[in-house]
């Protein structure tokens, strides 16, 4: 029997496990953190299966901004000073992937394959594992003052719909209609019913690895470190413990996969976006629908755990110790999005978290053998879309590593696609 030792326990290895079970494999999943812990991106995501995710960060004139982002440690996207020489070549590639609006819609085809029917995937499987009720499909809001401000974005929802997505624009008798508590300073909405979300992110990535192990896959407290490969072969999976005996490999460890791709041949230019969000606990005044404000860029979603605000991007790398004052300005949003939230909070009722998004500076995931051995798998990379993308991806990454054709062209994630940007090598 075929063993594959998958190197991360998120949300992408933990489907890319459940794959690999389904092709006949031995599976061994490392992750050195509880699956679905607060630890881990998985855990503290905008809960959003959104298929309709397909702008990237970066588009046309961004690059004016940046000043902005460098002067404003508090503003939706900063960067540390401290951070910008080790973090520049990669914000060149970020700013130049969404420099122009036909490169913006290439990137939201690509996106658009992975994403495709995300909701009802994520359905599927949380049935399997016992969990269904975690999953709902009722659509997602963006919301507005007025038209005009929808008509601002003009760019993102033209290409949305050259891709096939669809949606209802909400006037704002019916918008209010559809969520009564929402502050009135919002006039427009735009619904697109193929959206969905999860309202517990970490319990339902504990699920699928509870329900990994109950297929019989095995779990360790390891951190992957790197590879034993032999004339082009996998012959075992390093770890800060013993060495694994494997035949095939996958690299899903989220933001700390940079070494791990390295050791597997491939230099990467991954990145991580610091990610911040605030649960107000124990109220009832919220969203029916998960929704975004225009004037905020964060998901408002009701949660099994309470009201969670999600967002805000900061580029200052693993070490950096969080700005807690982005999670309260995620907090303050929802105060004033929602005016009847109660304003004298006590301080054990709003919890704060920051992690990790895995982003590559073009806006796509990874999905690649590796240079070294085709024993070897790379699923990271995912920024924005790690758990909208998880299922086909850890398709796409089984169907690879037992020699199939992919059913997806695999040439938009390439993991070596940035050995050719301009004829160069990446850092």
């Amino acid at each position: 029997m075929t063993r594959s030792v998958v190197i991360g326990a998120g949300i992408v290895g933990a489907c890319c496990a459940l794959e690999l079970l389904r092709e006949g494999h031995e599976v061994v999943l490392l992750d050195p953190g509880p699956p679905g812990g607060p630890q881990a991106a998985s855990y503290g995501n905008g809960c959003w299966l959104s298929p309709m995710s397909v702008i990237p960060p970066a588009v046309p004139g961004l690059w004016r901004k940046v000043p902005g982002f460098l002067a404003d440690p508090l503003g939706p996207l900063a960067i540390r000073w401290s951070y910008l020489p080790r973090v520049a070549p990669w914000l060149l590639r970020y700013l130049l992937s969404g420099w122009t609006e036909a490169r913006v819609a290439r990137t939201a085809v690509a996106l658009r394959a992975l994403l495709r029917d995300a909701p009802a995937w994520h359905a599927r499987l949380a049935e399997e594992a016992g969990v269904g009720g975690l999953i709902h499909r009722r659509g997602l809001i963006y919301v507005y003052p007025d038209r005009a401000a929808f008509e601002a974005e003009a760019m993102a929802w033209r290409i949305r719909h050259q891709v096939g997505i669809r949606w209802i624009e909400l006037s704002a008798e019916k918008l209010y209609q559809r969520e009564p508590a929402l502050h009135r300073r919002y006039g427009f909405g735009i619904l697109v019913e193929e959206g969905g979300h999860c309202v517990d992110p970490g319990g339902y990535v504990a699920a699928l690895v509870a329900l990994a192990r109950a297929q019989g896959a095995r779990l360790l407290a390891r951190r992957g470190t790197g590879f034993r490969i032999e004339g082009g072969r996998l012959r075992a999976v390093l770890t800060d413990g013993e060495e694994i005996a494997a035949d095939k490999a996958v690299i899903a460890a989220g933001a700390h996969s940079r070494p791990l791709a390295l050791a597997a041949g491939d230099r990467v230019p991954l990145e991580t976006e610091r990610g911040y969000h605030a649960v107000i606990e124990g109220v009832e005044v919220g969203p029916r629908t998960p929704l975004m404000p225009s004037d905020g860029k964060m998901s408002i979603t009701m949660t099994a755990h309470g009201l969670r605000c999600s967002g805000q991007v900061e580029i200052a790398g693993l070490r950096a110790p969080p700005n807690w004052r982005r999670a309260e300005i995620l907090r303050d949003h929802l105060l004033r999005s929602f005016p009847d939230l109660p304003r004298d909070l006590p301080a054990e009722r709003v919890r704060f978290w920051m992690g990790h998004r895995p982003s590559m500076p073009d806006g796509l995931p990874c999905l690649g053998l590796s240079r070294a051995s085709a024993d070897i798998a790379l699923a990271f990379g995912h920024g924005h879309v790690g758990l909208v993308a998880a299922p086909r991806s850890a398709r796409l990454v089984a169907q690879m590593l037992c020699g199939r054709a992919p059913e997806l062209d695999m040439a938009p994630y390439d993991p070596r696609r940035f050995r050719r940007w301009r004829g160069g090598a990446s850092p």
